[in-house]
């Protein structure tokens, strides 16, 4: 990971089935629960329009810096797990999901294995991404580029922060 993160990682959350922010809430505590992972930073929940396949519910989404010892292939091991609990079902790419956690970045640096690529490869495509990540990293540098000059060159339509 570039020395601009001051995280071991960043975890991506999403959710568009029931109680959206709750869920994302929730995944965070199961994640955190073991005690080798601890979240350092959260950004604000973002209310994002559907991606890839797009007759669905709106997204809440949001990122979180975490401290861990965990290396990337564990970490996501995690995150399916925490997935699993919270009673996500895979059946259609990119469908409705009570949540979804996506490794983004790890300090191990990058990683291309058959179930894992890291930087995750579709950060600077994606504004749901980028705009809460740009909450708490806005310097880390991606693909020549910073979180913020990323997020600058997206399209953020309908992708804003919940009015709390």
């Amino acid at each position: 990971m570039p020395a601009s993160s001051p995280y071991d990682a960043i975890i991506a959350l999403g959710s568009n089935i029931g109680d959206i922010r709750a869920n994302m809430s929730r995944a965070l505590e199961l994640l955190t629960e073991q005690g080798d992972v601890r979240v350092e930073a959260r950004s604000r929940d973002f209310k994002t329009p559907p991606w890839g396949k797009t007759d669905q519910p709106w997204f809440a989404n949001a990122c979180a810096g975490v401290a861990t010892d965990l290396g990337p292939a564990d970490l996501l091991a995690r995150c399916l797990e925490v997935e699993r609990q919270l009673g996500r079902v895979r059946t259609e790419k990119w469908g409705p999901r009570v949540i979804d956690l996506d490794v983004l970045v790890h300090k191990a640096g990058a990683v291309n294995e058959p179930d894992l690529v890291l930087p995750h490869p579709r950060i600077t495509e994606r504004a749901f991404v980028l705009a809460p990540l740009a909450d708490i990293a806005p310097d880390l540098v991606i693909s020549g580029a910073t979180v913020a000059e990323w997020l600058r060159r997206a399209d953020r339509t309908g992708v804003e922060p919940f009015g709390d």
